[in-house]
Formats: C-alpha cells, structure tokens, sequence
C-alpha cells in the first residue's frame, strides 16, 4: 500500500517528469536529473577520468588561449553569466586570468543545483577575495530574465562543456534562438562543442572501464528510490551506451535486465518494464566545423572566433548577435 505522506516533501516538478517519463514509450528521464548531491560528486569524478577528454580538452584551449580568448572578448566592463557553472573547474583559468590583467567584471554563475553553486561561491571566496561572485540558481531563461531586467554592463555568456550536445539539433536551435532573443548587439556568447571524431574515442568517453559513468546514470534510479519513495533494485538495471558517427548521437540508456514492476511511492502508482526494455536518459550531440556554423546562422548568431585544441577534438566558439 501506498503512503500519501511521503508527498509532503517531494520536487513536484521531479516527480511531474519522473510521471510523464515512465508512463510514454519508449520510455526517457531528463538527464538534468542527474545532478543532485551524489550525481555531483559522481560527475565530478567522471571529469577527472583519462577516458573523458572532454574536459582536459577545453582546459587546454582556455590554459593555452587565454589571451586570444580576452582579446577577442575585449576589456570593456561585462557580467560574465556562465550556464551550466557546475564547480568552475576549467572557468577559473578565464577568472584568474581576468583578474590577472584587471578587467573589470563580474562573475554571475547559474546552474540548477544549490548545493553546486554553495560549493562554488565558498571556493572562489577562499581562491580570490576580491572577485565578485553572484550566484544565480535556477533555470537558464528564468535567470537571464532577471538579468534583463537589471541595468548592467554587457553579458558575456558561457555556456561550455559542450552541454549543447545535450539537445537534438533542431532543440539546439531552439534554445539558441531564445538565447539569441535575450541578448544585446554587445552581448557574446562562447559556446562549447564537441566534435565528430574515432567513434572509439567518444564510446569510451562514456563507456569508461571502471563503471563511473554506468554508477553516474544508476544513481538517477537511487535518487527516484531516495526522493519519491521508489523501489527501483539498482542490481536489475545497466548502463547501456550507443554512438552513430553518422549524425554525431551519443546516446546512454539504463536498460532493464528483465520483467519487472516498480512501484514510486509518491506518485501512487506502478511503471512496468519488459525485459530488456530501455530508458533513454542522456544525449550528447557531436558537430562537425561545418555543422556549428550552420547551427549558428539558424539561431541568429554570426560566428566570431573559432578556438581548437591540439587534437581538434574540442572546439570553444565564441559568437554574437547578427
């Protein structure tokens, strides 16, 4: 029998897509699900791992560009609004830097988790006292929003890692094109994405050998079990990686190991799943050169700078409002 109590303190918006996830065919959770306390540490982890190249790929544009990178932004006052902010890692090199020459900004981070951004703003006030740090928590349009309607300087917006991937290509252009519509004729936007290349590569990326990847997504079904009172048996699920170098989809699944029934206490009421049955938890979209440019001009941006890494893998795109 269910227990009524166990809604009193549940994310009714998590629980709303948990819902609406299960119930369609195929079956699919959001992948910014993943991000409560443990996902972090998880992900964190997963960023530190030889596989994932992804990371040690943009740090090497921002440790090696860095002058390039504020040149081509230029010195004028600007708020620096990063989407995604996460713990900073590779966006410290750009704030010691800026710092360094004496630009005058401020530095807003936005992301959905609280306890991301309390770790964050902690870090930055240890690392650089006199940098000032204004967190923003919450969804990404919500909070340029609010920054519209504060005067201010310009926006330099980031929004890097190659979370872009995260969207199929016409979501991409969606989101890029309301992105585009909240920003001024000064206004940048440096964009990461990641590109085509051996499907090896980018399958071990997010396939890697010792399981922190497949414990990263798993723990999307803990965090149901923990948060809406579900009785998801992690043993009885995997983690289930494709990639297609055709149109550039990474795509992760958690896959059931056989016929069972969960029962989610919060929403009343039970999800099946056949044996062998997948639910589609995360995509990340590859580009090729020529695809982020298209991708740009559908969204309204003219491409301004492109910046590489040694190995072509990565590429850090920095563009403004045509």
């Amino acid at each position: 029998m269910f227990n009524n109590n166990c809604t009193q303190d549940v994310d009714t918006a998590f629980a709303h897509d948990v819902e609406k996830g299960l119930s369609r065919q195929p079956k699919m959770l959001s992948s910014m699900y993943f991000y409560d306390r443990r996902g972090d540490e998880l992900f964190q982890a997963i960023m530190r791992m030889p596989e994932y190249y992804l990371t040690d790929s943009e740090l090497e544009i921002f440790t090696g560009q860095k002058d390039q990178i504020l040149n081509a932004v230029g010195d004028e006052p600007f708020e620096l609004i990063e989407l995604g902010a996460g713990d900073g890692y590779k966006t410290k090199v750009l704030l010691s830097h800026f710092l360094e020459k004496e630009v005058s900004f401020v530095y807003r981070p936005v992301d959905i988790s609280p306890n991301v951004l309390h770790h964050l703003q902690q870090d930055l006030k240890k690392q650089w006292p006199e940098l000032l740090v204004r967190p923003l928590n919450g969804d990404y349009f919500r909070m340029l929003e609010r920054l519209q309607s504060e005067a201010g300087h310009r926006k330099v917006i980031l929004f890097l890692g190659a979370n872009i991937g995260n969207y199929t290509y016409d979501e991409a252009a969606d989101f890029l094109s309301q992105l585009c519509a909240q920003m001024g004729p000064d206004d940048l936007l440096l964009i990461g994405f990641d590109l085509k290349k051996d499907p090896a590569v980018i399958l071990d990326a997010y396939n890697d050998r010792a399981g922190i990847t497949a414990a990263f997504n798993l723990n999307l079904l803990e965090r149901i079990n923990r948060e809406l009172g579900a009785d998801f048996v992690i043993d009885e699920f995997h983690h289930w990686e494709t990639y297609d170098p055709v149109n550039g989809a990474a795509r992760s699944y958690i896959v059931s190991k056989k016929e069972q029934t969960v029962q989610v206490e919060a929403l009343g009421r039970s999800f099946h799943f056949e044996a062998w049955e997948a639910i589609d938890v995360e995509l990340s979209l590859k580009y090729s050169p020529n695809e982020l440019e298209e991708l740009a001009h559908r969204a309204g941006f003219e491409p301004l700078r492109h910046f590489y890494d040694d190995r072509r893998y990565f590429v850090d795109s920095l563009w403004r409002v045509r």
